[in-house]
Order: C-alpha cells, then sequence, then structure tokens
C-alpha cells in the first residue's frame, strides 16, 4: 500500500490510542544491532518523557517498529512519527557514519476501538520477536517495553480513550 493510500481518511485525534507500525526504507535490518536500536529506544522514550505521546507497548524488530501509543494534547499523530523518525534517524546516521533515511516515509496506524483490549494488541506487540523466531522468550530479546511489565515506560494515562 501506498504512502498515498496510507494517508487517506487518517484523523488524528488527542487522548486517542493508537497502533502504529513504521518500517525502516528498503527493509535495512539497521536495528538488528543492538547499539544501533537503542538510538531508537531513546527518542521513543524522549517523546514519552516529554509529554508528546504516551508509549504503552513498543517493540522493534531488525527492520520496522510496532508502537502502542495514546496521544496527548500537544501533538498529532503525523507530527509524533515525524519527530521519531527525524530524531531517529539523526542519531543512527551518527552511529553508522552515514547520511540518508532510516525509515520509510509511509507509516500504518489503527485507532483502538472500545470493545478492543489494550492488553490484547499490547501482547501481539511483544508476541513479534516470537513468531519471528528471533527468541524463544521474550525476556531474550532487549528492544522492547510495556507499561504493563515493566516500570521504565509508567503508569498510563487514565485520560486516553478508545473509539
Amino acid at each position: 500500500m501506498g504512502y498515498d493510500q496510507l494517508r487517506k481518511g487518517r484523523y488524528s485525534a488527542a487522548h486517542q490510542v493508537y497502533f502504529v507500525t513504521t518500517v525502516a526504507q528498503g527493509r535495512v535490518a539497521y536495528f538488528n544491532d543492538l547499539w544501533i536500536g537503542r538510538c531508537v529506544v531513546k527518542e521513543l522514550r524522549y517523546l514519552h518523557d516529554e509529554g508528546f505521546a504516551q508509549s504503552m507497548a513498543w517493540v522493534l524488530m531488525p527492520d520496522h517498529l510496532y508502537w502502542l501509543i495514546g496521544l496527548e494534547d500537544s501533538l498529532d499523530l503525523g507530527t509524533v512519527l515525524k519527530t521519531l523518525k527525524a530524531r531517529s534517524a539523526r542519531a543512527v546516521n551518527k552511529q553508522l557514519g552515514r547520511r540518508g533515511s532510516i525509515w520509510q516515509r509511509a507509516y500504518y496506524d489503527h485507532a483502538l476501538r472500545k470493545d478492543e483490549n489494550l492488553r490484547v494488541v499490547a501482547r501481539y506487540i511483544l508476541n513479534n520477536p516470537l513468531r519471528a523466531g528471533l527468541v524463544t522468550d521474550i525476556g531474550e530479546y532487549s528492544l522492547w517495553d510495556a507499561a504493563w511489565i515493566s516500570n521504565r515506560i509508567g503508569r498510563i494515562n487514565p485520560a486516553l480513550q478508545l473509539n
């Protein structure tokens, strides 16, 4: 699906929960390297800590990111993703001594509905390294986090809503 198709009908709402997938440019497996992956993790935490988006769960796969987030008041979904991609691309490029795009321009998003369970979606996200055969236990995988499992992300904002 092309960039324009993904944007068609996209609407971003404050306090809405989204499941987002974004992919590395050319599906290059940049994030097989733990230190390159940590560059992206640092930017996920920045967006969370600065109050732009509330990370509920995420997993950084070798060539893509799954992220369950709640939007706060300050930024729309497109701006949050643009900020993540720009900041992480600068950090990754610096580590790799290169220039250019790290992420594909497009991303997939799904606004969660009231009948969807956040924990079920989080489990789906966290099971991706297992389904991909990268590990046999999520504890063996380094590039993930979830609000229900660790204290690293923090508490979930009760103002977040599902459609």
